[in-house]
C-alpha cells in the first residue's frame, strides 16, 4: 500500500505533463512563434516552387503534344518551324535585367520615380484594407450589441474611408499605365537609335536572317512587353505584400498556434487531394491524339478521294471513322466520369472542409484565450470574428494570385527573349557579324575563304575598286576580283544580265553591303546620291518630297528657297504640280497621287537639289519619254555630278565616257566608251540575229520541199483463206523511213473474229521484212508482229490487240497496205502438213499516185 501511494494517478501525470508543456510554450512562445514563421516561408516557398514545376510540366506536355504528327492545331507554325523554348532561368532573368536598365536608366529617371510613387499606393491598399477588415468588424459588432448610433457612425466612416480607397485604387491603376508608356517610350527610343543607324534596318532584312519580322518586334513585342512587365509588378508586389501583412495580423488575433495549425491541415489536406486526382494531364494528352487521328482520317478521306471512290471503298472508310470517333467518345466519357468524382471531392475539400477550418480558425478568439489579451464581450468576440474571417480570405486570394502568376511571368519570359534577341542582333549587325542562309556553292573552300574575309574602306575623291570581290547577302560569289576607277567626269555605263553584279555594286558603294576584300575607295556618303527605279516617295509635303531626306531647316541652312525649287521643277516640266491646292504644303500620299514618270522627275529633281559629286542612276528614266531623259542626263553634267549609269537604253550611251560590261558568269570588262562605234556593232548584231533566227524556219521550209519531191506509191491487195490454216504475210518495203501497215480481219459465223493493225518504221537503206502469222482455234486468237532484218535475224516483236465481231461470211480475209515494195503470201494447213505459196505481186513505183491491185485466190 505504501508503494502504491508514492505513484502519482495517471490522469495527474498527463495533466502534470501537459501544464508542464504549456509552460515551456509560454515562456518560448517568441522564439516558438518566430521557428513557426520560418516554416510557414519555408512551405510556402516550397509550394510556390511546386506550382511553377507543375505549369512548366504542363506546357513541355502541351509542346510535346503539339509536335507529334497528325496532333497540331491549326494556325501552327509551318510545319518542321523550330522555335527557342522560353525559360525560367538564369538567361531570362539576365535578359530582364538587360532591359530594365534600359527602362529605368536610374534612381533619378522619371520611371524610377513613377515606380516608387506605384509602391507607396500598393502598400497604401494594403493598409487600407486592413482598416476596412476592421470597420467591417466594428459595423458587425455595433449591429449584434444594438448599438444603432454607432453602426450609423460607423457607416458614415466607412464611407469616408471608400474615397482614398478608390482613389488608391484609380492611382494604382493610372500609374500601371504610366509605367507601361514609359517602359514602351524608352525601349522604343532606344531600339530606334540602333535600328535606324549604320543601315541596321537595311542589314536585318537583306543580310541577316535570324528576324523575320523586325518591324513587329519594334511595334507590337515591345509594347507587349512593356505592358506585361508592369502589370506583374502590380499583380505579384500587392499579393506578396496582402500575403505577408493579412498573416501577421492573423497570427496576431487568433495565435500563431491557430494559423499554423490551419496551414498544416490544409497542406494534408492537399497532398491527400493531390494523390486522389486523376492524372488529367495524360487524359487530355490522349484525347488530343485522339482527336488528332480522328481528324487525319478525315483528311486522309480527302486527300485520297478520287482512290477510294474508285474502289467503292466507302463503307470500309466508314467503318474506320465509326471506329475512331467511338474510341474518342469512349475516352471522353471515362474523363467526364473521372473529373464527376474529382469535381465533388475538390468542391467538398475547397469549399467546405478549408471552409470550416477558416471558420475553426477565426472563433479561436471566441473559445480559447489568446496571450496578450482581456476578456472580451459577446461584441468583442464577433467583431474578432468578422474582422479575421475578411483577412483570412484576403490572404487565401493573395495566395492564389502569386499561385497562379507563373502564366504571367511566363508571358513575360517569352516577350523579353523576343526583345532581347532583336537587340542582340541588331549588336551583331552593327559589329558586321551576319547570320544569312547560304546557296549550296558558297560552301565550297573557295567561297567560304571569300566570306571570311574583310576589306577596307577609304575616304577618297574618286571612286576605286582594287580586286574587290561582289559577293551576295546568301554568300554567293559574282564577281571574285573587281577593278575599275571612276574620276570626276568619267561618267560610267555598266550593263549585263540580271544578277550578274551590277546592283550589288551600288549597294557596296552605299555602304549596304560588307566589303569582303580588297579596297573600296569613294567619297563620303554625303557625295553620292542614288535613285533607284522606283523612287521613294516619303509621307510629308510637295517641298519635303523634293528636299527628302533634308528638311525645311536644313534647306534654309543651304539658303534654298521655294522659288529655286521651282526652277528645279520648270527645267523637268513639271512645274505645275505646284499650283495643285495646298502648293508647297499639300500633303498627300504621292505614290498614288503621281504617274511612275513624275514620280522619276520628282526623283531627279531631287538630285538637282542636292547636286552630289558622285550620282548611281538605276534604270531611273525608264518611265519617261527620250526628250526629258535628254533633259536630265545634260542638266545633271552642266551641274557638275558624275554619272553612273545602270540601263539597257541605247539612247544613255552617248552621255558616258566608260563602261563596265558584266558577263554573268563572274567576268567584266572594264573599258572606254565609243558610243558610236558601240551602236553600229550593236545594231549588226542585231541583224544577224534576226537572221540565225530565221534558220530553222528555213531548214523546215527545204525540207518539206525535199519531201513533196520524193516518189510515193500505194499498193492495196486481199485474199480470202479458209479457216483452220495458219498463214504468213512477207511484205518487203523498198523505201526508206516509211510505215507499212499491215491489217488482217478475220471472219467467221460460229467462231469467234480477229483484227489487228502493226505499225512499223523502217531503217533506212535496208530492206526489213514483217511477218504476221496468226494461229486459228476455235476459242482463242493469238498472233505476233515481228519485224526482221534483212540477214533474217528478229529486231523487234510484240503482241497486238485483239476485237471480236461477227460476220456472215465464211473465211478469211486479208488486206494488206503497204508503200512501194514486194508482197508475197503463203498458207499452210493448220496442221502444217500442207504448206504452198500463192501470190507473189510486185508493185512498180509511181510518181504521187495512188495504185491499187485487188488479187483474190481460194484455198
Amino acid at each position: 500500500m505504501a508503494a502504491q501511494s508514492k505513484l502519482l494517478p495517471p490522469e495527474r501525470s498527463i495533466r502534470q505533463i501537459v501544464s508542464h508543456l504549456t509552460g515551456l510554450y509560454v515562456r518560448h512562445r517568441t522564439r516558438i512563434s518566430r521557428a513557426v514563421y520560418l516554416a510557414l516561408f519555408l512551405a510556402l516557398a516550397h509550394r510556390i516552387r511546386n506550382a511553377i514545376a507543375e505549369q512548366k510540366a504542363a506546357s513541355q506536355r502541351q509542346e510535346e503534344l503539339r509536335a507529334r504528327p497528325g496532333t497540331s492545331t491549326l494556325g501552327d507554325e509551318g510545319a518542321g518551324a523550330t522555335r527557342k523554348r522560353v525559360e525560367l532561368n538564369r538567361e531570362f532573368l539576365r535578359n530582364l535585367l538587360r532591359l530594365l536598365k534600359i527602362v529605368i536608366p536610374g534612381w533619378r529617371s522619371k520611371e524610377f520615380r513613377l515606380l516608387i510613387s506605384h509602391s507607396i499606393f500598393l502598400v497604401l491598399r494594403t493598409m487600407l484594407s486592413l482598416y476596412v477588415a476592421e470597420l467591417d468588424g466594428r459595423l458587425v459588432s455595433n449591429l449584434v450589441r444594438g448599438k444603432g448610433k454607432d453602426f450609423l457612425s460607423g457607416l458614415v466612416w466607412w464611407m469616408t474611408v471608400a474615397i482614398p480607397s478608390t482613389f488608391t485604387n484609380s492611382m494604382l491603376s493610372y500609374h500601371q499605365c504610366r509605367l507601361a508608356l514609359q517602359y514602351r517610350k524608352r525601349l522604343t527610343d532606344h531600339v530606334h537609335d540602333k535600328y535606324l543607324s549604320n543601315m541596321t534596318f537595311y542589314a536585318l532584312s537583306a543580310l541577316d536572317d535570324r528576324i523575320k519580322n523586325p518591324d513587329q518586334l519594334v511595334t507590337v513585342d515591345i509594347s507587349r512587353f512593356s505592358d506585361s512587365l508592369a502589370e506583374l509588378y502590380s499583380n505579384l508586389a500587392k499579393p506578396i505584400l496582402d500575403m505577408i501583412i493579412y498573416n501577421y495580423k492573423l497570427s496576431q488575433n487568433v495565435g500563431m498556434e491557430g494559423l499554423f495549425l490551419m496551414s498544416l491541415l490544409v497542406q494534408l489536406s492537399a497532398n491527400v487531394m493531390r494523390m486522389l486526382t486523376p492524372p488529367f494531364g495524360k487524359y487530355v494528352a490522349d484525347e488530343a491524339r485522339l482527336e488528332g487521328e480522328f481528324r487525319f482520317q478525315h483528311t486522309r478521306l480527302i486527300d485520297y478521294s478520287e482512290e477510294i471512290a474508285l474502289y467503292r471503298g466507302h463503307e470500309a472508310e466508314k467503318d474506320n471513322l465509326d471506329k475512331g470517333y467511338f474510341t474518342l467518345i469512349k475516352h471522353v466519357n471515362r474523363i467526364l466520369r473521372r473529373r464527376l468524382y474529382h469535381g465533388f471531392m475538390e468542391d467538398f475539400v475547397i469549399k467546405y472542409f478549408w471552409g470550416a477550418l477558416g471558420l475553426i480558425l477565426c472563433s479561436i478568439p471566441v473559445f480559447f484565450k489568446i496571450p496578450g489579451q482581456v476578456g472580451k464581450t459577446m461584441g468583442d468576440r464577433t467583431e474578432s470574428f468578422v474582422t479575421n474571417r475578411r483577412l483570412l480570405l484576403s490572404s487565401s486570394d493573395a495566395f492564389g494570385r502569386v499561385m497562379f502568376s507563373y502564366k504571367e511571368i511566363s508571358e513575360l519570359a517569352g516577350h523579353t527573349a523576343r526583345v532581347s534577341s532583336l537587340l542582340d542582333v541588331m549588336e551583331d549587325v552593327a559589329a558586321g557579324r551576319f547570320e544569312k542562309k547560304l546557296v549550296s556553292s558558297a560552301s565550297t573552300d573557295e567561297n567560304a575563304a571569300v566570306l571570311a574575309g574583310r576589306g577596307t574602306v577609304v575616304e577618297s575623291e574618286s571612286i576605286e575598286f582594287i580586286d574587290v570581290p561582289i559577293v551576295s547577302p546568301n554568300g554567293d560569289v559574282l564577281v571574285r576580283k573587281l577593278s575599275f576607277t571612276v574620276h570626276p567626269g568619267d561618267h560610267l555605263l555598266i550593263v549585263g544580265p540580271n544578277g550578274c553584279g551590277k546592283s550589288s555594286l551600288f549597294r557596296i558603294l552605299g555602304g549596304l553591303w560588307p566589303v569582303y576584300g580588297g579596297t573600296v575607295k569613294k567619297p563620303s556618303s554625303e557625295d553620292i546620291f542614288y535613285i533607284p527605279q522606283r523612287p521613294y516617295l516619303s509621307r510629308g509635303t510637295l517641298r519635303q518630297q523634293v528636299i527628302y531626306p533634308d528638311g525645311v531647316r536644313e534647306m534654309r541652312a543651304k539658303g534654298v528657297t521655294d522659288s529655286d525649287l521651282l526652277e528645279i521643277l520648270s527645267i523637268l516640266e513639271i512645274s505645275s504640280i505646284v499650283d495643285r491646292p495646298g502648293g508647297w504644303d499639300a500633303e498627300e500620299e504621292w505614290r498614288d497621287v503621281l504617274s511612275a514618270g513624275l514620280q522619276q522627275r520628282i526623283a531627279m529633281a531631287r538630285l538637282f537639289y542636292h547636286k552630289p559629286k558622285f550620282a548611281i542612276l538605276d534604270e531611273c528614266t525608264s518611265s519617261v519619254t527620250l526628250e526629258i531623259e535628254k533633259v536630265m542626263y545634260e542638266t545633271a553634267k552642266r551641274l557638275g555630278i558624275t554619272l553612273m549609269t545602270v540601263s539597257h537604253r541605247r539612247s544613255l550611251w552617248k552621255y558616258h565616257k566608260k563602261i563596265l560590261q558584266f558577263d554573268g558568269q563572274g567576268g567584266y570588262i572594264f573599258t572606254g566608251l565609243n558610243w558610236e562605234r558601240r551602236l553600229k556593232l550593236e545594231d549588226e548584231k542585231e541583224e544577224l540575229d534576226l537572221q540565225l533566227r530565221a534558220v530553222p524556219e528555213i531548214e523546215k521550209r527545204i525540207a518539206e520541199l525535199t519531201a513533196a519531191t520524193n516518189h510515193r506509191s500505194t499498193v492495196e491487195c486481199s485474199m480470202e483463206l479458209p479457216l483452220n490454216r495458219a498463214f504468213e504475210i512477207d511484205i518487203v518495203n523498198n523505201l526508206p523511213n516509211r510505215k507499212g501497215r499491215c491489217a488482217t480481219t478475220i471472219a467467221n459465223s460460229s467462231a469467234p473474229a480477229l483484227a489487228c493493225e502493226g505499225e512499223t518504221l523502217l531503217s533506212p537503206a535496208s530492206p526489213e521484212s514483217i511477218t504476221a502469222s496468226p494461229i486459228l482455234t476455235p476459242t482463242t486468237w493469238t498472233r505476233t508482229l515481228s519485224a526482221h532484218s534483212a540477214t533474217g535475224s528478229a529486231i523487234s516483236s510484240r503482241p497486238v490487240g485483239l476485237r471480236r465481231r461477227e460476220d456472215a461470211a465464211r473465211g478469211m480475209l486479208i488486206g494488206i497496205k503497204i508503200m512501194t515494195g514486194e508482197i508475197r503470201i503463203r498458207s499452210s494447213l493448220h496442221d502444217g502438213v500442207h504448206e504452198e505459196e500463192k501470190t507473189s505481186e510486185r508493185i512498180s513505183e509511181l510518181d504521187d499516185d495512188e495504185y491499187s491491185a485487188e488479187n483474190n485466190s481460194h484455198y
